[in-house]
């Protein structure tokens, strides 16, 4: 992880489709392994995909449903759907990526993900960006009542994981809607991140990350 900075703000990234993008294939891979793991508790089809899109939607994460409905162990969930998936098929170290997060200037960058540790680090080692975050805040599925992205307390979570009191400093770049949302309620700065013109969430909307500077300019070293 990169070493602590003297800076009082901090720059919240959110990983999954974020770093990287939703059309290199692993948000297909993973609904479709969440998708299976819901089958493999005897619901039909159309039952599965009911219920991953109620808990998804209700919880921010469909295991967290899983975990209150099922008794499912979210660990034992994370097996067999998150770390199945061959990341390194996907991801590559990301030079244009790493450059952009390298430039910046003035802030303290922090992961801030809904993955368990497993699934974070891993993809940041694999964008070969892992020393470029201070640190991270992940879902600790080891806690009975795990929080995650849109609960508030998370949010509360990360600012304490990341030394920081002022919401006013704090900066979030998601692809979740209902996560920028609820940055924006808790006084966060929010860039989000979407393919679709007509979004009003966040204070900044651009359609990838690599962007940031384009609406943030004041954060990158001028040369």
């Amino acid at each position: 992880m990169a070493p602590t900075t003297t800076t009082s703000r901090v720059f919240f990234f959110d990983i999954d489709n974020c770093l990287y993008g939703k059309s290199v294939g692993i948000y297909s891979e993973m609904g479709k392994r969440i998708h299976a793991y819901f089958q493999t508790l005897g619901l039909p089809d159309a039952e599965a995909s009911r219920l991953h899109h109620k808990y998804y939607t209700e919880y921010g994460l469909a295991v967290r449903g899983l975990v209150k409905h099922h008794n499912v162990d979210p660990i034992a969930y994370d097996k067999v759907v998150d770390q199945s998936i061959p990341l390194e098929k996907y991801l590559k170290h990301d030079q244009e990526l790493r450059g952009m997060l390298e430039g910046m200037s003035g802030v303290k960058k922090w992961a801030f993900t809904n993955a368990y540790k497993v699934h974070a680090l891993r993809v940041l080692e694999l964008l070969d960006i892992r020393d470029q975050f201070a640190g991270i805040t992940f879902c600790d599925y080891t806690l009975p009542d795990f929080a995650c992205k849109p609960d508030p307390r998370y949010y509360a979570q990360a600012m304490r994981d990341a030394e920081i009191s002022d919401p006013s400093q704090c900066y979030l770049v998601d692809d979740s809607a209902a996560n920028i949302d609820m940055a924006q309620k808790l006084g966060w700065t929010t860039v989000h991140i979407t393919d679709d013109p007509q979004s009003l969430h966040g204070d900044f909307r651009i359609k990838c990350v690599k962007e940031l500077p384009t609406v943030l300019p004041g954060f990158w070293t001028r040369n």
